[in-house]
């Protein structure tokens, strides 16, 4: 063997009796505390990231080293999915106009809610979901999946929201989609008194929030299961969205509550169960969001056998003030 590698018998047997040398050690040690901080990540972090917190603990490493040592121990980060078309624009569709701009605040449920439609690979081939988000609480209030992106798809989503929130006047914000701009999903708004808004074509920051959840999704659930079939992708996508995200999942835009605590946190607050019609007098959101919400002054007149609650039955003018 030693004639093979070229090396002395004496020179041979030393490297066997020789312990490993301080930077071996060293490699060693830092190995060890790189292969926690991926299991901490969940195994998502890449070598910047890894490095990034490397850094922050007071070890000032090379960034290829740290390279060398993950591509040794089989390490890697989480890498994008590959990109799959969802929106389809039909340009002889006259798209609603932007309400939003971008400014996705809301000062109470039901005022904005956002929608968009992404995918799930599965071996038996792809399902689509839309979903459409409260932006007050970034609770899912409506989805909907099926194998096709056709207009119904959307609609589903919609009318889940919608029976679910019996809402007032709210904005459903989405991207150009022909689902969005369908003449079908523009009369299902127009009858249940929803306003439509639209972003600007080709600009994911114009529909943000919803792609932030997609991101969770994408992060926490599809990037760590592959779906055998459609009806095991169905299962996860409905308990990940009701036995998750909306009731457990905590939000530091929310101060860490999830967005059904968030709402009932609004809800003690006014003393009425959020779904239902917003009340006379406005409150405050939860401490989360204030200094968040630009402060509205809305008059909700709610009709009822001919009278309206903020009138009195007299014809003398109430002093009260709001």
């Amino acid at each position: 063997m030693c004639r093979v590698l070229g090396v002395s018998p004496g020179g041979y047997y030393a490297r066997l009796k020789r312990p490993p040398s301080a930077r071996a050690q060293a490699d060693g040690e830092l190995s060890a505390r790189i292969a926690a901080i991926h299991r901490r990540s969940n195994a998502t972090y890449g070598v910047p990231r890894v490095h990034a917190e490397l850094r922050a603990q007071g070890r000032h490493v090379g960034h290829k080293r740290v390279a060398r040592l993950m591509s040794t121990a089989g390490l890697y980060g989480v890498s994008r999915r590959r990109w799959v078309t969802t929106t389809v624009r039909d340009r002889a569709a006259k798209p609603a106009s932007d309400l939003v701009e971008r400014n996705f605040t809301a000062a109470a449920p039901n005022r904005l809610w956002v929608a968009d439609i992404t995918y799930i690979p599965t071996w038996a081939g792809f399902l689509y979901l839309a979903v459409v988000l409260d932006a007050f609480s970034r609770k899912i209030v409506g989805w909907a999946m099926e194998t096709h992106l056709r207009t119904e798809l959307v609609l589903a989503a919609l009318n889940m929201a919608l029976g679910q929130r019996r809402p007032a006047a709210v904005i459903h914000h989405s991207d150009h989609g022909s689902q969005y701009t369908a003449f079908a999903f523009g009369k299902r708004c127009d009858e249940a008194g929803v306003r439509p808004s639209m972003g600007s074509v080709g600009d994911c920051f114009d529909n943000a929030m919803c792609e932030s959840f997609f991101a969770t999704l994408e992060c926490e659930l599809l990037d760590r299961i592959s779906f055998e079939t459609q009806a095991a992708a169905r299962i996860a996508i409905f308990d990940f969205i009701e036995g998750w995200y909306n009731p457990h999942r905590r939000h530091s835009a929310l101060d860490y509550l999830s967005p059904i605590d968030y709402e009932r946190s609004y809800g003690a607050q006014l003393n009425f169960p959020c779904g239902a019609e917003q009340p006379l007098k406005e409150s405050a959101p939860p401490p989360a969001a204030a200094g968040k919400i630009e402060d509205q002054r809305d008059v909700i007149s709610i009709k009822k056998t001919g009278e309206t609650l903020n009138q009195s039955p007299s014809p003398t003018p109430s002093t009260e003030t709001g």
